[in-house]
């Protein structure tokens, strides 16, 4: 049965009908079109769809969209600001942590979330937290760069004078 369903991406205030069982992930993708979250598993194993749900790390193939009404959601598409590349992404960047690039966008917002929770995480807590993705070209190591060196550019950032997040 269709719902009416309301919640906030990337800043502005979306409402949609759809069956309230439909993942998440196709509710972005299709009717929304943002492509950027990717459908990998669609068990929530592999987190090519991970996107932020008030601020948590969420798997959106495993989500339904009516776990979504009323909140707060972030995807890659939104995490830049004002033409400058969020730390995480710019790092990303610097570091070469993309190959063929699909597990990118998962990556990225998974390491987003950490940066929120747990901003000074170790390498072995980075390790576990980005354990939820995978990435088929294994370039785990760059990746882990990019993680650690975007951690380090958002507290950088977060420091400068007058500069928020």
């Amino acid at each position: 049965m269709d719902s009416t369903i309301t919640f906030t991406v990337n800043g502005e205030r979306k409402t949609v009908t759809t069956d309230s069982a439909r993942p998440l992930l196709d509710v972005l993708r299709e009717d929304l079109r943002l492509t950027g979250t990717k459908y990998g598993c669609g068990e929530g194993k592999c987190g090519s769809c991970t996107v932020l749900v008030d601020g948590k790390r969420t798997f959106s193939c495993r989500t339904d969209v009516e776990a979504a009404s009323g909140k707060t959601l972030t995807t890659i598409e939104g995490i830049a600001a004002n033409g400058v590349l969020h730390p995480v992404q710019q790092a990303f960047l610097e570091e070469g942590a993309s190959q063929c690039g699909y597990c990118t966008p998962g990556m990225v917002m998974a390491a987003v979330a950490l940066m929120r929770d747990k901003p000074t995480a170790s390498d072995d807590e980075i390790v576990a937290w980005m354990n939820g993705n995978v990435c088929r070209c294994c370039n785990y190591v760059n990746i882990l760069s990019a993680v650690k060196h975007g951690l380090r550019g958002a507290a950088a950032s977060a420091a400068e004078p007058g500069r928020q997040q």
